[in-house]
């Protein structure tokens, strides 16, 4: 009788506390530089999004990254992308890109990874950055 009591007890300390979180609460996906690199790598239709602003992007950036830095260019993005494409939003040390990330879901996107720690992080793991300018196709 007292192995049921002290099952029970611990059942309720266990469980008890995740019976107050909603399923829905991860919106996005936070990886550690290595991971985002993997993820995206092996991810298809994926796009690469610097939240940044274009004076930070044209600093060092991740390759094939696009710049999208405001708001409103985000929102007309969303209109035209199809729900199912996976984006990878990176900024700076990760708060701009949780921020959009949060966005893009309220906008029916469920495929969302958010670069952990930002490009601070990527170029401290060691991970390849380009820099320079943004060469235009004619």
């Amino acid at each position: 009788m007292k192995f049921v009591y002290g099952l029970s007890l611990c059942f309720i300390i266990g469980f008890l506390p995740l019976a107050g979180q909603v399923t829905d609460s991860l919106k996005f996906q936070s990886l550690d530089p290595y991971y985002y690199h993997l993820q995206y790598l092996k991810t298809d239709p994926a796009l690469l999004i610097d939240v940044r602003m274009p004076f930070e992007f044209k600093g060092r950036r991740l390759k094939d990254a696009i710049n999208i830095p405001s708001s409103r260019e985000l929102n007309a993005l969303a209109d035209t992308l199809n729900k199912d494409c996976s984006l990878f939003l990176y900024c700076s040390t990760d708060y701009r890109s949780r921020s959009v990330a949060e966005s893009l879901y309220a906008k029916g996107f469920r495929k969302l990874y958010n670069l952990e720690g930002g490009i601070v992080a990527w170029r401290k793991d060691g991970m390849p950055v380009v820099k320079g300018r943004i060469k235009r196709k004619k």
